[in-house]
């Protein structure tokens, strides 16, 4: 199959399409065809060479970390998953990579892709989404009507940390430029600072 591989890190880290093997399924994985794939920041400080003291690739190594798609064989101890079905996952720091014919997913990892959206716009949300969710829910425990200040409303994580927060209950404050203040705004933050226009830690001394 084919791969977007890269051979080394640093600044010219080889990068090319490439024939792989197809991988092959454990007891707890899926086999999905790639339909879309999503790239973040992470993925090119990995190019990099930034997290080689943590996470161990074994070169040359597929590139990608978000993808959607569907699930062509599942393994012998998966339940919640079966061939035919349309998934979203991140498979971040598992040894393997999104952009690729085909990618072995764990079952944990997985999720039904929601109807409303098609497979690109599912591809760009695991890596955002989990982040926004381990930030505001699993390490800060925010509750309902407390406060919240996400800088860069309009970025990735920003635009969706802002739409969990406000499902949740939380009150939001954000900054951006003047072009996306009526797009945070619409996403629900209440409290929306222009960053070249305005000093945001003063502003948010007085919310």
């Amino acid at each position: 199959m084919k791969a977007l591989t890269f051979s080394r890190y640093g600044k010219s880290p080889d990068i090319k399409i490439t024939d792989v093997p197809r991988p092959t399924l454990k007891p707890d994985e899926l086999l999905v065809e790639i339909y879309a794939a999503g790239l973040n920041p992470i993925d090119n400080m990995i190019l990099k060479g930034t997290f080689k003291p943590i996470l161990k690739f074994k070169l040359p190594a597929t590139i990608g970390s978000d993808l959607s798609g569907i699930v062509t064989e599942v393994g012998r101890h998966v339940t919640r998953f079966k061939p035919g079905d349309a998934i979203f996952a991140s498979i971040f720091d598992l040894d393997t990579g999104s952009i690729a014919d085909f990618a072995v997913v764990p079952e944990h990892a997985a999720a039904l892709k929601p109807e409303n959206l098609d497979f690109v716009q599912a591809a760009s949300i695991p890596m955002v989404g989990l982040t926004s969710w381990q930030s505001i829910v699993e390490r800060a425990n925010l509750q309902p009507g407390q406060r919240l200040f996400i800088p860069a409303g309009s970025g990735g994580i920003g635009t969706f940390a802002i739409q969990l927060a406000r499902h949740l209950g939380i009150k939001v404050a954000t900054t951006t430029s003047t072009g996306n203040l009526k797009w945070v705004k619409d996403l629900g933050a209440e409290k929306v600072i222009d960053y070249r226009k305005e000093e945001f830690d003063e502003l948010l001394k007085k919310l």
